[in-house]
């Protein structure tokens, strides 16, 4: 099982020389496995870069798991090419938005005149919205259970499991205000003992106290999530667009520490893949 990542920042993309090693993409991690078609984790503007990968003869089958509908996790969609041939077919789940409409509704309010020339319908390729909410859906041979995040509005997160190993993505994860480390029972459950932990650690703790109802977490609390879970390696993701790559390499640094040696803690960058089992 590789684990690939093509966009690992939060809230807005951030290119530039500064974040070249780390890169300047919104959120999209993908999940292969041989002989199965690919699992996305989030449509950020990292999906444009995986569908350069791809062939775009209109073959492409997959499944996306979206977290929530922030535009930092949907709007690499348009941008990603196999689907834009007809033939290819994705089926993208995610949660109910809390104001009642349907997951087919939001995606079509966001992507339509005057905030963008072409509609859902208008892409080529088949597109299947599913909603899913603290329920557990097989696709193919892998199981995938989504479970409700703190977060600012409607959020899930992920657990993956297929052939004896067990991934969680918790991409925007909303630590406690009152400065405890407690971890909700729902996140605790996608985390429980996972062999690969991708968490959202956007903070610094001083950052933290100037944000601390943003939706997100320091980096001390990402290390505290999968320690309390058992997870077998941390995935430090959603990095700050304001975090540059000297930044980054230091709060790893920093969260290498915290971990200790049972720990194994990498910091997320586009290019990197980690292969499991």
């Amino acid at each position: 099982m590789n684990v690939s990542f093509f966009g690992v920042r939060g809230s807005t993309p951030c290119p530039g020389p500064a974040n070249a090693r780390y890169g300047g993409n919104t959120a999209c991690v993908v999940v292969e496995r041989p002989g199965a078609d690919p699992l996305v984790l989030d449509l950020g503007t990292g999906l444009r870069s995986f569908g350069e990968t791809l062939p775009h003869d209109g073959s492409f089958r997959g499944s996306a798991f979206v977290t929530h509908l922030h535009w930092d996790h949907v709007q690499g969609l348009p941008f990603f090419v196999p689907i834009l041939r007809a033939g290819a077919c994705i089926d993208i789940y995610g949660p109910q938005p809390e104001d009642g409409r349907s997951l087919a509704d939001a995606f079509a309010g966001f992507m339509r005149p005057p905030y963008f020339p072409v509609t859902v319908e208008q892409l080529p390729g088949q597109i299947t919205f599913h909603e899913l909410d603290d329920a557990t859906v097989q696709v193919g041979d892998a199981r995938v259970t989504a479970r409700s995040v703190p977060h600012v509005g409607h959020t899930n997160g992920y657990r993956l499991e297929c052939d004896d190993l067990a991934i969680a993505y918790v991409s925007d994860h909303q630590q406690p205000c009152d400065g405890s480390m407690r971890v909700v029972d729902s996140v605790l459950e996608l985390c429980d003992g996972v062999d690969l932990l991708i968490h959202d650690a956007q903070y610094t703790v001083d950052e933290f106290t100037k944000k601390c109802d943003w939706g997100h977490c320091t980096v001390e609390y990402a290390v505290n999530v999968a320690r309390t879970a058992g997870a077998g390696r941390l995935v430090l993701f959603h990095h700050d667009p304001a975090h540059d790559d000297e930044w980054l390499d230091c709060i790893l640094v920093a969260a290498e520490r915290l971990a200790g040696p049972d720990l194994e803690v990498v910091s997320a960058y586009e290019g990197l893949t980690i292969s499991l089992g």
